[in-house]
């Protein structure tokens, strides 16, 4: 139930903050506290990121992560200072 509850306000803040409810990859590298670059490796990885849809079948498509995804993840996700 606590888990939900993140979720929706993780999302209401993205939502209300981005105007979108997709988010680029520059603007998660913001959100992530990561760079593009370090984005772009675990995409080519498959792993460590929110899921994402690809937009396009060309191997330079743009990649837009759902911000439904995105507080999922971050609800899910521990940060370790």
């Amino acid at each position: 139930m606590k888990s939900t509850y993140i979720n929706e306000a993780i999302y209401q803040d993205l939502l209300n903050r981005y105007k979108k409810v997709a988010l680029n990859k520059e603007e998660l590298s913001h959100e992530l506290g990561i760079s593009v670059s370090a984005i772009n490796n675990c995409i080519v990885q498959g792993y460590g990121l929110p899921e994402y849809k690809k937009l396009g079948n060309a191997k330079n498509a743009r990649v837009i992560f759902p911000i439904v995804c995105i507080a999922e993840y971050l609800s899910n996700t521990v940060k370790v200072a």
